[in-house]
Order: C-alpha cells, then sequence, then structure tokens
C-alpha cells in the first residue's frame, strides 16, 4: 500500500464534502463549513497569498481516501497552526494510513511555514485520532466538555519532528 499526498482542487473539496455528510465520520470530526458552497469558500481563500489555511489530500494507491490540511496558521505571533484530516473512505481506516499521511503532511508542513508547533482537537471519544497523535509525538494539554462533547486538545512542538 502507498500513501501519498497531492495538491487539493475544488472538485476534491465537493467530493470531501459530500463523502464527510456521513452520519459516523459527522459523530468523529467536527466540520467548520456548513454548506458545500463555504468549503470550496474556504477551499478559494486557501490558495491566496498568505493565506492561513494549507492543505493535500490522501491517496492510498492512486485513490483518493480523505484530506489533510493545517490552519490558523500563523507565522508571526504564535509560530503555530493547527492540524485536521479525515480518512473518509471506511474501508481504509484502521490501517495506519492516517499516521502515514499526518507523518508526511507534517513533514511539508514543518519545511514551508516558519511554525514552532502545532496542535490538534479531537473529540475524546474518537481514539482512532488519538492513537494517530500520540504515534506522531503529540503531547496530551487539556481536555474540555462543550455541548455536551467531550474534546481534546494536543500539541506537538517543531523540535520533537525528525525525519
Amino acid at each position: 500500500m502507498t500513501i501519498t499526498l497531492a495538491p487539493r482542487t475544488a472538485a476534491h473539496v465537493s467530493i470531501y464534502w459530500n463523502k464527510t455528510q456521513d452520519e459516523e465520520i459527522r459523530r468523529l470530526l467536527p466540520s467548520a463549513a456548513q454548506s458545500e458552497e463555504q468549503a470550496l469558500e474556504r477551499f478559494r481563500q486557501s490558495l491566496l497569498p498568505g493565506a492561513s489555511s494549507f492543505g493535500r489530500i490522501i491517496l492510498v494507491d492512486g485513490r483518493y481516501v480523505g484530506d489533510i490540511w493545517c490552519y490558523c496558521i500563523d507565522e508571526k505571533e504564535e509560530k503555530s497552526a493547527m492540524l485536521s484530516y479525515c480518512i473518509f473512505e471506511k474501508s481504509c481506516w484502521n490501517q495506519g494510513i492516517g499516521t502515514k499521511a499526518a507523518a508526511l503532511f507534517l513533514e511539508l508542513v514543518f519545511e514551508r511555514y516558519s511554525i514552532d508547533k502545532i496542535g490538534a482537537f479531537t473529540y475524546a471519544s474518537n481514539q482512532p485520532s488519538i492513537r494517530v497523535l500520540e504515534k506522531l509525538g503529540f503531547d496530551f494539554m487539556e481536555e474540555w466538555e462543550e455541548n455536551g462533547v467531550l474534546s481534546r486538545y494536543f500539541q506537538r512542538k517543531r523540535n520533537s519532528f525528525t525525519k
């Protein structure tokens, strides 16, 4: 199995939006976009110079199975970004794809941006996502409840990144 990353296109954003409307995925992954058009607009903004977000698609043996991106990129003050990812093809769950894709993406992000740390939020019930973060050297920072849902925040510093 070969896992690679590739640039996102508007077509990918539409596929991603539709695939992630699945009830099981929605329970695992919060979404900032409330509509496909809003997701497409956010994508268009990510292509502008100085954009605060950057993403790639995840391919397994050339097949599009998910997305990975960072947002809230701040190279000036906090020197940080936030990480998010989703494998929307359920047949690809629990195979190490998220871990490998995130490792590739982190290498790219730390080379591309002048940041010192990257954070990630996940629902406390999303154990596969927590395992990905832990395998990649993210440290648990805090836990809280919002609207009846328990969430966790993890963080990884640049100096803990090794190729």
